[in-house]
């Protein structure tokens, strides 16, 4: 079984993030909330960046509507969208990967999980990578982490903040110890970020687990959070087993987290653009000027 598959399994009931659902009779323009069912209509709900009004439930987003949502109009500039993951394993579990490669490339139009690239938020150059956890659950692969670090190195070079948006599952399993790499590479390049005296900020959303919580997403100068969003490393089952101990029920939410000190500050959608346009003010980060 695929982390994928695995990940799917475990959280189909539990997902804080996953897509709104359609009410009956609906011809696409209604929909029913997961969390406190009340209808909503699908251009209010897309007005408001898929957050429900009632209960303020953030629905999962793919990487281009975050992208739409928080730079401004056309200023991301994609870098390295010509890296494509191969399966240098030939690693089959009850499907070959070759060919999960292939369903998630089709189904998403994206050639591996994440969107890197330079923008700008409220006049201010960023550098952004955005994970899609529709791409085999997010999945750090190869590709995944050689884009993040060009990025940061790109960053790094050029005196830019950095933000990474991170939605994954954690390590992909297909590529065994080439995947577990990628944490130490990004990491790396992260360090020589941060002794180049420049801003890095991770945004945690629903859900971020596993090798990527394990190295990147937690390395911040400022980690931010969606609320509710589901961050942790391993499951809640092999953390009791380990601990021999009860776990509270929301300790790997992002609330839980901020109040334990993990977490520096919980965003909601809606404000996401504008707070970050404040905080790299804050850090000494301005305009553009022609």
């Amino acid at each position: 079984m695929s982390l994928f598959d695995w990940f799917a399994a475990r959280r189909k009931d539990q997902f804080v993030g996953k897509v709104i659902q359609e009410t009956e009779e609906s011809d696409g323009l209604w929909g029913k909330c997961p969390e406190c069912g009340q209808v909503v209509y699908r251009k209010d709900l897309l007005t408001n960046a898929n957050v429900c009004s009632n209960c303020g439930h953030h629905n999962r987003i793919n990487c281009e509507e975050r992208i739409k949502l928080l730079v401004d109009e056309g200023s991301f500039e994609p870098l390295n969208n010509n890296l494509s993951p191969v399966d240098p394993l030939g690693f089959k579990d009850r499907r070959a990967y070759a060919d999960r490669l292939r369903e998630s490339q089709a189904s998403t139009g994206m050639k591996d999980g994440v969107l890197t690239g330079l923008c700008q938020v409220e006049e201010i150059k960023l550098a952004l990578a955005v994970m899609d956890f529709r791409f085999m659950g997010g999945s750090m692969g190869s590709v995944v982490g050689e884009k993040i670090t060009r990025l940061v190195e790109k960053a790094t070079y050029k005196e830019l903040p950095l933000l990474i948006i991170c939605a994954s599952g954690g390590a992909r399993m297909q590529e065994g110890m080439l995947s577990l790499m990628q944490m130490a590479k990004i990491s790396g390049a992260l360090e020589r970020h941060r002794e180049a005296k420049h801003l890095y900020m991770p945004l945690l959303t629903h859900p971020t687990t596993g090798g990527v919580t394990a190295s990147f997403a937690m390395l911040g100068d400022l980690i931010l959070a969606e609320p509710k969003a589901l961050i942790g490393f391993a499951g809640r089952r092999v953390i009791e087993q380990t601990l021999r101990e009860k776990l509270p029920e929301n300790f790997q939410t992002a609330e839980y987290l901020l109040e334990h000190g993990f977490v520096d500050k919980i965003i909601p959608r809606t404000q996401l653009r504008k707070t970050l346009g404040t905080l790299l003010r804050l850090h000494g980060y301005q305009k553009i000027t022609v």
